[in-house]
Parts: C-alpha cells; sequence; structure tokens
C-alpha cells in the first residue's frame, strides 16, 4: 500500500475513532483497512495531523477575510459584542452630563461611548460584558432625561471595515481596495514637494480661511456680534480678529524630537517599523520604511534600521490588528537637539508569552538597543511599553524602564527640561522657542501678573513665562509629565511656579482660588490654554468664562480647525452657563512647527469684554506688519 492510500486510511481510522466524526463516518469501515491504518508508522500519523491543522488554519484565515464578523471571536476582547442603541436623546445635551448621568447617577458600568455627531437623537454604549448590558438597557429603556423618553435596545455590533473593503475589491473583480493610496513620502510630510517659501504661503493662507471660518460660525451662531465682525473685517483684511505674518521654523529638516513608529508588514510581507500608510477603515495595514522623509533626524532613522533589524531577525511574530495576534507593534523614540540624546520605547502587546521568555525577550531588546550601533546613533535610555486594552480610568500603559537614563535633556529660551518617556514636549525644539515667545509677546504680562497653565505637560511653557510673572499654577493630567514639571523647575531655580496633576476640568476653580488676586493692587490673572488637538472640554471652557478675575486668555491650538468651537464659547453672550462677561478675539499669530506637513500651530490673544463698554471699543486694526509674509 503506498503512502497515499495509508494516510486516506489512517484519516479514515481517525475519524472511526470519533475524534473529527462526518456523515461519512458513521459509516462501518472495512477492518482490514483499520488494521492497515494502525500499522502506519508514526511519523505518517504526525503528518496527518499537521495537514489537517494547516486546513483548518487555512479555512480559519478565509473565513476571517471573509466573514464581516469573524473579529467577534477573536482572542482579542471587543466591547462590540455588548453594544446598546440608545433613541430619544435631547437635541442639547454635553457628552460630560451624558456621562454623569450613565456612569453617577444611574450606575451602569459603560466601557465606551460612540457619538455619531453632535446632537445626534441617537448614540451607541458599549459594555464589558452581557450582563452589564442587560442592566444598561432595563434602566434606560423609558427613562426620562430633559423632558425626553429614552429607548434602549440591543445594537448589532459594526461589521470589520477591513473585511467590508476586501469583499468590495473581490465583487469588483479585485480592483485595488483604496485607490487613494499615497506613499509614505505624501502620507507623512505631504508639503515637501513645495520650497520653504511656497509651504509659509500656503500655510498662512490656510490659517487666513480658519479664522475666516471662525468669524462665520460667530456670525450664524452669535447674532448679538454681528456688527462688532463686520467692523473687524474692514480691519483686518476680511477677518474676525488681527493676523500676524507666519513665523518660520528655524530649522526645516530632522526638526522632529519624538516619533511613534508602527510595526508591521510592507505590501511584500516583510516585516517593517516605520510608517503606516493606510488605515484599517480603509482597508489595508501596510508599513514602509521612513529612511527618506525629510522630517524625521538622522538618529532616529539608525535607531529605525538597527530595531527593523532585530524585529526581522526575531522568531517572534509583529502585531497584526486584524487577528489580535503577534507581538512586536510600536517603537516609539524621543531625541534631544541641545544633548544628542535618543530615549526608545518598545510597545510589545504580550498575549500569553510566559514570565521567562518575557525576561529573555527584554534581555534581547536591550542588547540590540545598546550594541556598538545603538550607541553611535545616541541611544542612552530604554523603556518596554505593555500595549493593552485600557481599563476604565486609566490613561496610559503600564511601563518598565529596562537600561541606562531615566529621562532625557532638551533646552528652550535658556531654561533645562527633563522629559520623561509619556511627557508631552513640542515636537520641534528649535521653533518652540519661537512659538512660546510669541505667546509671552501676545499675553505682555508683568510682575503682577498670576498665570494658570491649563495642560501644562512639563510645564515648558508656564516655565518661560516665569521671569516675566507673580507666579504660575499649571495643571495637567498626566502625573508623571507633573513631575517633571516640578524637577524642570527645581532644576532651573524657579520657584514661582507649582504645578498639580489631575483633569483641568475638575481643578480650573481651585487654581483661581490658590492664586487669590487682590485687583485693588492692580494683580491679573492670565490663562494659557495648550490643550490636545481635540480643544478644551465645554467644561474647562464654562469655568474659564466664570473665573473672576481672569480677564486675558492666550489659545494655543496645534490643530485650529479642532478648536473654533471653543474660540466661539469663549465669546458667546452670558448666560445661565456662561455667566461671565465673553472674550474677544484679539490678535493671532500662526507659527510653523511642522515644516513639510499640512500642520500649523495658532496662537489667539482673547480679553475680556468690559463690563459696562462694547465690543466695538475693543477693536485693534491690523498693524502694517501684517501685509504677507
Amino acid at each position: 500500500m503506498d503512502i497515499e492510500n495509508v494516510l486516506v486510511v489512517a484519516e479514515q481510522a481517525k475519524d472511526y475513532d470519533g475524534l473529527d466524526k462526518t456523515e461519512d463516518s458513521e459509516k462501518q469501515l472495512d477492518p482490514v483497512a483499520v488494521k492497515e491504518a494502525e500499522k502506519v508508522p508514526t511519523v505518517a500519523k504526525e503528518a496527518v495531523n499537521e495537514e489537517q491543522q494547516d486546513l483548518t488554519e487555512e479555512n480559519s484565515k478565509k473565513n476571517s477575510e471573509t466573514d464581516e464578523y469573524a473579529y467577534l471571536e477573536a482572542t482579542g476582547f471587543t466591547s462590540e459584542l455588548f453594544k446598546i442603541e440608545v433613541r430619544g436623546l435631547p437635541k442639547y445635551y454635553g457628552i460630560s452630563e451624558l456621562k454623569k448621568l450613565l456612569n453617577v447617577k444611574m450606575k451602569l458600568s459603560t466601557n465606551k461611548i460612540k457619538i455619531m455627531k453632535p446632537g445626534s437623537p441617537f448614540i451607541f454604549i458599549c459594555f464589558r460584558c452581557q450582563e452589564d448590558r442587560e442592566a444598561a438597557i432595563k434602566a434606560l429603556d423609558g427613562f426620562k432625561w430633559k423632558g425626553k423618553t429614552l429607548s434602549a435596545f440591543e445594537a448589532k455590533p459594526a461589521p470589520d471595515p477591513l473585511v467590508r473593503r476586501r469583499k468590495e475589491a473581490s465583487a469588483a473583480e479585485g480592483e485595488p481596495l483604496n485607490t487613494k493610496r499615497r506613499s509614505v513620502e505624501a502620507c507623512a510630510t505631504a508639503l515637501a514637494y513645495l520650497s520653504y517659501e511656497e509651504q509659509l504661503l500656503q500655510k498662512q493662507s490656510e490659517m487666513e480661511n480658519v479664522l475666516q471660518k471662525f468669524g462665520k460660525e460667530l456670525w450664524s451662531s452669535v447674532p448679538s456680534l454681528r456688527s462688532y465682525i463686520e467692523k473687524q473685517r474692514e480691519h483686518n483684511n476680511g477677518l474676525p480678529c488681527a493676523l500676524e505674518p507666519l513665523r518660520p521654523s528655524p530649522v526645516q529638516n530632522g526638526y522632529r524630537n519624538k516619533c511613534e513608529f508602527s510595526i508591521g508588514k510592507d505590501a511584500s510581507g516583510v516585516k517593517r517599523v516605520g510608517f503606516r500608510v493606510g488605515s484599517y477603515s480603509n482597508g489595508f495595514l501596510e508599513v514602509e520604511p521612513i529612511k527618506e522623509l525629510k522630517h524625521i533626524p538622522d538618529c532616529m532613522k539608525q535607531t529605525v534600521s538597527l530595531f527593523e533589524e532585530y524585529v526581522q531577525a526575531s522568531k517572534l511574530e509583529v502585531y497584526s490588528s486584524e487577528t489580535y495576534q503577534g507581538y512586536f507593534r510600536q517603537l516609539t523614540v524621543r531625541m534631544s537637539h541641545a544633548t544628542g540624546q535618543v530615549m526608545v520605547v518598545v510597545g510589545v502587546h504580550l498575549q500569553e508569552l510566559p514570565l521567562e521568555e518575557q525576561k529573555s525577550l527584554k534581555n534581547s531588546i536591550v542588547k540590540c538597543l545598546t550594541s556598538e550601533v545603538g550607541k553611535n546613533a545616541g541611544i542612552c535610555s530604554v523603556y518596554f511599553e505593555v500595549i493593552q486594552k485600557r481599563q476604565q480610568g486609566q490613561f496610559t500603559n503600564p511601563i518598565e524602564h529596562l537600561y541606562g537614563e531615566t529621562h532625557i535633556e532638551d533646552t528652550i529660551l535658556g531654561l533645562k527640561f527633563r522629559i520623561s518617556p509619556q511627557a508631552f514636549f513640542q515636537i520641534n525644539t528649535p521653533a518652540a522657542e519661537v512659538l512660546y515667545q510669541c505667546a509671552i509677546d501676545l499675553a505682555s504680562p508683568d510682575k503682577n501678573t498670576s498665570i494658570l497653565d491649563i495642560c501644562c505637560g512639563t510645564g515648558t511653557i508656564g516655565l518661560c513665562f516665569a521671569k516675566h510673572c507673580k507666579q504660575v499654577l499649571g495643571v495637567d493630567i498626566v502625573a508623571q509629565a507633573i513631575e517633571d514639571a516640578k524637577h524642570n523647575a527645581e532644576r532651573n531655580e524657579i520657584e514661582n511656579c507649582k504645578f498639580f496633576d489631575g483633569n483641568a476640568d475638575d481643578l480650573i476653580m481651585s487654581l483661581i482660588r490658590y492664586a487669590n488676586i487682590v485687583p485693588a493692587q492692580h494683580e491679573s490673572l492670565l490663562a494659557i490654554l495648550d490643550p490636545p488637538r481635540a480643544g478644551l472640554h465645554v467644561r474647562s471652557i464654562t469655568q474659564l468664562r466664570n473665573a473672576r478675575g481672569l480677564n486675558k486668555l492666550v489659545y494655543v491650538s496645534c490643530s485650529p480647525q479642532s478648536a473654533i468651537k471653543n474660540w466661539v464659547d469663549l465669546m458667546r453672550p452670558c448666560s445661565k452657563q456662561l455667566r461671565g462677561e465673553p472674550f474677544i478675539a484679539k490678535r493671532a499669530i500662526a507659527v510653523d512647527l511642522f515644516p513639510h506637513t499640512p500642520h500649523t500651530e495658532l496662537v489667539i490673544l482673547f480679553e475680556r469684554e468690559p463690563e459696562n463698554g462694547t465690543v466695538e471699543e475693543t477693536i485693534i486694526p491690523t498693524s502694517e506688519s501684517t501685509d504677507g509674509i
């Protein structure tokens, strides 16, 4: 009997033993064939098992590639399994008050809230288990909120967008999944094809467009300001406030002091450390090399190349967000322009990796990054980050220091700043000096001015302001950043700064009371706002509006389009919620912190409207220097 027939008989015997029964396996088998199968060598039987395992894995892979809901049974947890839809919501409500209603008042254990758009009459809420979902439906269905009766019911999980794209491509007879796919250069440095002078002209024009949109939003949502807006437009070339010429970055190439690199595979299946050129929802996850990108410094490129060689040689797979399998997921690299120090944070998805293998993995990472090549790149600090699903109230992943220095140090406006692995620090250090000087010039503080540094990070803005004012009070939600800020104040022998960790939404009023402003002694209060890309929460805006003695704000935005709502809320008339007098946008300055990309920082000075005056009295005409760049 040849080996092929032997394997067939062995397969029949396996069915007969009841390990993998099918319809045919219930029929009686020839006893002779069974005896022949028992004579098959162990190697042949193992070959059968391996072949079956391969077929099972292949079928499973095919299912995951065609089934839009296969991810629900994957190893990784998804709260899409326990989702509800809530309808009948009021037209006006805030996300914070909704969360307070659900989690505090009704004591529901929500995991994720998905809002379709502001003012949407329905939302999706995800939970961590069926018990929590059932309790939420019972509590919310028929519940009355803001004069509306809510309805709640189970919702179907969302389909996998990657699988959906594949099916669309299959239906289109193999056409590309995404015709808008671009190169890594076009994704990361979209303006690199222009000269720097042309980039500045384009960015200045874009900031004008942003301010024009701001003016339109004010016109439509705050009718009482229309007369004021028209007069401002007459004086400021159609803008609601004066816009000064864009300030260029002192360094255009290799300026980034922090990059978060993805670890994955390129279109050919080769393991890469670089930038993802697509997105999950667009249907492809390829990671491409970064060696030709202009804005990344050489020391980072050397570090990425070194670690990419390590990943390619490792027996551990790179992480796949499609299958939830694999280990290497992200590489964060920070560097100092002042010292040349390089800090590396290796982000790993550990899954069920045994402790001994975890220890071996960490040792091999340190060995790689501290080799001669790593030292030549400037690597002096190595961290290990465990990337996992964050629990409620958790803002950062667990991180472990493996080697070298715990921090690196950089310099802005003559001050030295310690930087920890997870703290915020402006990514273009030379341009940050320009940005902070612009903020100081706009604010014009004096020795009677107290400053609130909202979202202060490592204290860079506040400490740069310190010598120009009476005191600085900073707040940030990242506790490690506050520790850095305190160290930075001590390191620079600055004694008029205090920093507090916590949510700015909860602490603004406490900081104002702590400042203890005495107007009779000509003391004043100034707030510096440098929020994340999404802007400040409406609760923070409300507290700033209601703060007595706070008559001036400097808003620093890295995403001006996203900040427009905050600006409009600062200028709205008094109401039950916004009791304090509105602020008025006076002057704006754009600073290019991101050469070769479309992004620009915009700084706007807001001043409180005089209580007994009118906004028309506050107009500041455009200066002669604003004509052109």
